[in-house]
């Protein structure tokens, strides 16, 4: 996909996710930094940030390499790359559980039209939202932002794997038949 197909993706999930009531009414969101080509979600987080949402970002540095907590991202937090290259917030902000946020936009390689998720196969989001999977309609919405060629038949999926509720790519928005 070439760089400028890809700022048209972005350009118009922003235009359908900032429109959602998810997105306009939520307070606690987290984000990632885009890597290898994900799709950049920087510009909704910016209008998070313009609009005095807490924005999050996902940390998987610290004392368990397993697991991933949420820091608070402000315009002056300094980002410290982790062991994969990953940009995150240093260890001095203050973290929230992920019980606590209202939307999770979420990175992914693959997912199918009932928004099972292909992740990079390191589990993080999976175990984060562990809790999801005894209660399918708890907060937080998990979103997916995704490339409308990442859309595959199938997803297999595992007893352990977190379904996402949406996934939003620049043509449309696929519901979990949860939401």
């Amino acid at each position: 996909m070439l760089i400028s197909e890809q700022k048209a993706a972005s350009t118009a999930v922003y235009d359908l996710v900032t429109k959602q009531d998810f997105f306009t009414s939520a307070n606690h969101l987290a984000f990632y930094l885009s890597f290898d080509g994900e799709l950049n979600p920087k510009p909704i987080l910016e209008k998070a940030m313009e609009e005095y949402k807490s924005c999050y970002l996902p940390v998987i540095s610290g004392n368990n390499q397993h697991e991933m907590s949420f820091r608070l991202y402000e315009e002056d937090t300094s980002l410290k790359e982790n062991k994969w290259g990953i940009q995150e917030p240093s260890e001095l902000r203050s973290s929230i559980s992920p019980l606590n946020l209202e939307v999770v936009f979420v990175p992914l390689v693959g997912f199918d039209e009932k928004c099972c998720r292909l992740g990079m196969g390191k589990g993080f989001y999976d175990k984060a939202f562990h809790f999801k999977n005894q209660n399918l309609v708890a907060k937080p919405l998990l979103v997916g932002l995704a490339y409308e060629c990442q859309r595959v038949q199938k997803v297999p999926i595992e007893s352990w794997d977190i379904r996402l509720d949406l996934v939003v790519t620049a043509e449309r928005i696929y519901r979990s038949n949860i939401v």
